[in-house]
Formats: structure tokens, sequence, C-alpha cells
């Protein structure tokens, strides 16, 4: 029934400076732009022009207005082959990143984007 994942919405208290975080900080590429009305805009942004699914930079002002209890963050799990190189260059980009873990079931770590939500980025091999 259900065979992808399409769009991932984090809601966002700029959605220029979580496109910046994303884009120049995370590696990420820009899919998809276009204006709402004043001051807002739909942004998806993903790994690559290629993978299928986008992170959505909602206004966070705009969905409290619309729907306050869809506000609330989930925890998003990201992908990579090489955990390491993914580690130095979010460190290196600025951005805020715990500690590698190296469990049992996989390794990973925790980030923070320009908000403070957090996020996981954990290895597959």
């Amino acid at each position: 029934m259900i065979n992808k994942i399409g769009k991932i919405t984090v809601y966002v208290k700029d959605q220029e400076e979580a496109k910046d975080f994303w884009l120049n900080k995370v590696g990420f590429t820009l899919k998809f732009e276009q204006a709402m009305g004043p001051g807002m805009s739909w942004i998806e942004v993903g790994p690559s022009e290629e993978e299928f699914t986008t992170v959505v930079l909602y206004s966070k002002a705009a969905m409290e207005k619309q729907n306050p209890s869809a506000v609330a963050h989930p925890t998003i799990i990201f992908s990579t082959t090489d955990i390491e190189s993914a580690y130095e260059k979010m460190k290196e980009n600025g951005v805020e990143v715990d500690e590698i873990k190296r469990m049992p079931y996989g390794t990973m770590f925790s980030f923070k984007d320009q908000d403070g939500n957090n996020y996981i980025l954990r290895e597959d091999k």
C-alpha cells in the first residue's frame, strides 16, 4: 500500500535561515521553492536531486495559526554510508553534533538544526 516516504515537514522559525542550514551546512539540495504569500514559501530540500523523499521547511508561526497541535517535532533518522566523513563535515560546517555512538544495531550521532530540533544520522552498510 505505502511504498515510499514522500515528504517530512519540519516547522521552522525562519525559513531562509533553515534553508541556509540544510543547503550550506548539511549539504542538501534545494528541490522546490514557491512563494505562498507574504513572507512565506513552500521549501523542499533533499540529499540529492535523485532522492524522492524531501524535507519541507514550513513556517512554524503559520502552522501554529493553522493547526497548533501539529507543531510537535517527530524524530527523523537520516542515513549515510560513511558516518565518520559525515560527522567531520557537519562539525566543520558548524553543526551542533553529539558524539558518535557505536551500538550493536548501528553507528549514529544526533545533530541539531538552527532551531534546536534534534535529528539522528545513522550509517547504513
